[in-house]
């Protein structure tokens, strides 16, 4: 093959041959078989050096059979950034930086420490895996998702970077022939669990080899109070002491102020410089719907909106992830389950099949989506309530990855409520643990009941204003509110005469039926009918009612407690009966106009072949077949080999060359050597 490239401004190169044996024995291997296609997989690796100024890069029959180009020598002094860019481009195909990702990249390089807050999707990845390419040494990343681990790996070598990890999953020979790959300097990154941090042998192993830098991912698992406290992560503050000298990058996609404090001290980051890129992900539009059949609700978003798209569903329960799955499959969904309770076996089929095949939905509780790298997810929909803002905004960040249009759903009703009040009632840990637990509900009921655009709503928990978005449920479809004040009076006196004047508590269903006036057998038996606040709430509908109770809930007027969910009045509620106290509550669009705002808003390029001209959607079909068919061949997901972004443009813009390929967004010279030609054919029979 000739070369393509011309001379561009870049590190310089030197040549060395591809150790497959070591790689094919370092990765994952579990069968011959795996070794036996790894030259077939990543057969080229190119690679920047520190040795020069210049880079002349050329896809060459030498790279092709795998001699490509090689590491830099151990010694090498930091190059400055004006390699960034060029490594940017030829590992991992992209023309520009975004956001504060190039600054990041040269304070890294230039051994500073930093603690970043970058949205899902962001690009967090790049901020540390561009510096361990730069700097000497190796970079290694402590990372929570050992089930994940195998997959980023792959992603990594695809666009010919060195990388492997260390973790429990691995054979004796397995470990051994990477630590010894460590030792020789001849990996870029390499991936750490936290938990094997803590082990003397591992430290030691880190000591004897040469370090560029620590990255700590998804570091809000070092929050005790957060989402997804991990205990291991608390140890990751000697890492500092051990090694002074090696910069540190912490990364999350989710953290307030005061949980960023927390990731600083707890990791001895606190004279780290901090990077916070805007946690608007303007692709995803956030929508949440009064629960009345959740099924039903699920099964008509998913039919009318995201046909054969790929999603999460998250539930609260395994037996309602259970329910939930068998449910989609009996009406024709693909869906899959995933909680704590499944085998381990089954987990890791279920998270394999979800990465690798498209159209598939997963249904999980919040033990699945941590570091899932799939980017053509299109929706993630919650059929109950999060316990916090923070979790709800990493859960549904995990839509969209890629930027196309993707839909964040949650059906949200008056049980949720209870049962979340109930749940830190009765949680373990001292007051101030469960004044937490209530601060976070607060917030995510204050979200689910504003009338405000939504979006403004969850940039300003963390401390991000916006306007408007126009892209967003309350915006598309605006709520109204309505003065409650009397209405909630009329609840609060029922409860309070019912605790008073007969000794009893009930849970919102019967309240309801006292104000309505319904002579059910529960309220004959309790004589509920020689009340005085009997039927005086025949203006308003029971879900009507529902909704009061919801609100006054969610506004601290009233309180659920006991083992049953009942109502009682809080030191707020005397104010309103007073009349002292106005209540504003949110009137909710009649399922009319919910389904007309449906209508005004629906999203034909949800579709990721849409604003494509026909020629060029059947392309894009043709090339999203032959990516299905490589990645099965090949036994990795399918991004891995291109995101449906770089098809779409290559569709929309089919190159006549190689050397036109290579301008594509996302197209490296990995993939442009490995995929190229077979690119070029399926648009050749695309035209024929």
């Amino acid at each position: 093959m000739t070369d393509i490239f011309a001379t561009v401004t870049a590190p310089s190169v030197a040549s060395r041959p591809v150790r497959r044996r070591r790689l094919a024995l370092r990765h994952h291997a579990t069968s011959p078989a795996w070794a036996r296609t790894f030259r077939d997989r990543f057969p080229f690796r190119p690679r920047a050096s520190v040795t020069g100024a210049t880079y002349t890069g050329a896809v060459t029959s030498a790279a092709i059979d795998g001699a490509g180009p090689g590491r830099r020598p151990p010694g090498t002094p930091r190059e400055n950034l004006g390699g960034a860019a060029g490594i940017l481009r030829r590992v991992f195909g992209y023309d520009s930086f975004r956001g504060p990702q190039l600054e990041i990249i040269e304070h890294l390089v230039g051994g500073g420490d930093a603690l970043v807050l970058m949205p899902t999707g962001g690009g967090k990845s790049l901020c540390y895996q561009i510096p361990a390419l730069i700097r000497p040494g190796t970079g290694v990343v402590v990372s929570p998702l050992i089930a994940l681990m195998q997959d980023q790996v792959d992603a990594l070598l695809a666009l010919g970077v060195r990388a492997g990890f260390l973790n429990s999953t691995q054979l004796p020979d397995q470990r051994r022939a990477m630590e010894a790959e460590f030792l020789a300097g001849e990996l870029d990154l390499l991936y750490l669990a936290p938990e094997r941090l803590r082990s003397e042998s591992t430290l030691r192993l880190l000591d004897r080899g040469r370090i560029g830098l620590f990255a700590i991912d998804e570091a809000h698992c070092v929050s005790q109070w957060g989402h997804d406290f991990r205990p291991d992560y608390l140890a990751l503050s000697a890492l500092h002491e051990r090694w002074p000298s090696v910069p540190r990058i912490a990364l999350t996609a989710t953290a307030t102020r005061a949980t960023r404090a927390e990731i600083a001290s707890r990791l001895n980051l606190e004279s780290a410089r901090h990077f916070v890129a805007s946690f608007d992900r303007p692709n995803i539009r956030y929508r949440i719907e009064p629960k009345a059949e959740p099924l039903r609700q699920l099964l008509t978003l998913l039919r009318a909106e995201h046909p054969g798209d790929a999603g999460i569903v998250y539930c609260l329960s395994r037996a309602s992830v259970e329910k939930t799955a068998d449910f989609l499959t009996r009406n024709g969904i693909t869906a899959l389950p995933y909680h704590a309770g499944l085998a381990a076996r089954t987990r890791t089929a279920n998270q394999s099949r979800f990465l690798r095949q498209d159209g598939l939905v997963m249904v999980a509780t919040i033990a699945f989506g941590m570091g899932i790298d799939k980017p053509d997810v299109r929706f993630v929909a919650h059929l109950d309530l999060p316990k916090s803002v923070e979790g709800y905004y990493q859960e549904t960040g995990r839509a969209g990855r890629d930027g196309l249009p993707a839909t964040a759903w949650l059906g949200y009703g008056l049980a949720d409520v209870v049962l979340q009040r109930r749940l830190i009632d009765s949680s373990e840990g001292d007051l101030a643990h469960r004044r937490r637990q209530s601060a976070h509900l607060d917030a995510m009921l204050a979200l689910c009941e504003t009338v405000q655009c939504r979006r403004a709503q969850l940039l300003g928990y963390f401390g991000e204003s916006a306007e408007p978005c126009g892209n967003c449920d309350t915006c598309l479809s605006p709520a109204q509110t309505w003065d409650g004040t009397i209405a909630a009076q009329k609840l609060l006196s029922a409860v309070l005469r019912l605790h008073r004047e007969r000794g009893q508590r009930y849970g919102a269903g019967q309240v309801v039926d006292i104000l309505l006036g319904r002579k059910t057998p529960k309220v004959i038996e309790n004589d509920h009918a020689s009340l005085t606040v009997f039927g005086i709430g025949e203006e308003l509908r029971e879900s009507e009612w529902r909704g009061v109770v919801r609100q006054l809930l969610a506004q601290g007027l009233l309180a659920v407690v006991g083992d049953y969910g009942t109502l009682a009045l809080t030191k707020a509620s005397g104010s309103v009966l007073s009349g002292q106290r106005q209540v504003l509550l949110r009137r909710e669009p009649e399922p009319a106009a919910r389904a007309r705002a449906r209508a005004r808003a629906s999203r034909p390029d949800m579709d990721p072949a849409a604003e494509l001209a026909p020629a060029a959607a059947a392309r894009f079909e043709r090339l999203r077949a032959w990516r299905a068919a490589a990645a099965r061949e090949q036994g990795v997901p399918a991004y891995v080999i291109f995101h449906d972004a770089t098809l779409r443009q290559i569709a929309a813009q089919p190159p006549a060359t190689l050397a036109e390929l290579a301008g594509i967004s996302g197209v490296g010279d990995a993939k442009l050597a490995r995929y190229g030609e077979q690119i070029l054919d399926v648009l050749a029979e695309a035209e024929s």
